[in-house]
């Protein structure tokens, strides 16, 4: 679930309890619980490549039908490491566009699972539950990768 955590509701954006990475300009909205391990799996994304766009609070907003995402202001740059605390990491300075959501709250258990969706400022994006196997941040990137080549 999404939890509402504030925003400009006079832009149409809302903040929420998610992180955000981006391959090629091809964003990936990580959502989940407190402690289900979304920075973890940032930090796991950008050891392979990604971009961190924001971590624990996230800007999105519907742009004609697209969600878009950016970091507040006062957390860019920022991520925390369980256990290390905050570090500071390059991360993108514009917005992205939001084309796949990882939801940590749910565990896959089909090989072949069937094709999932979350609404997010009222756009339908594409979800993949969490699965309990390593491949999983490589199978991120090459997805974003593919939708965005360079």
């Amino acid at each position: 679930m999404i939890l509402p955590a504030g925003g400009d509701a006079a832009k149409g954006e809302e903040i929420i309890h998610a992180s955000c990475v981006a391959v090629n300009g091809a964003g990936l909205l990580i959502i989940g619980p407190s402690g289900s391990g979304k920075s973890a799996m940032a930090l796991k994304l950008m050891a392979l490549g990604a971009s961190l766009v924001a971590d624990d609070r996230t800007i999105v907003e519907n742009n004609k039908g697209r969600v878009i995402a950016s970091c507040p202001t006062t957390l860019s740059g920022l991520i925390e490491a369980r256990g290390i605390g905050i570090l500071p990491v390059q991360a993108v300075t514009t917005s992205v566009e939001i084309c796949l959501v990882l939801d940590l709250s749910q565990t896959e258990t089909r090989r072949m699972p069937p094709i999932r969706t979350t609404r997010i400022v009222d756009v339908d994006i594409k979800t993949i539950t969490h699965i309990e196997a390593d491949h999983l941040p490589a199978a991120l990137l090459c997805y974003l990768k593919g939708l965005n080549p360079a």
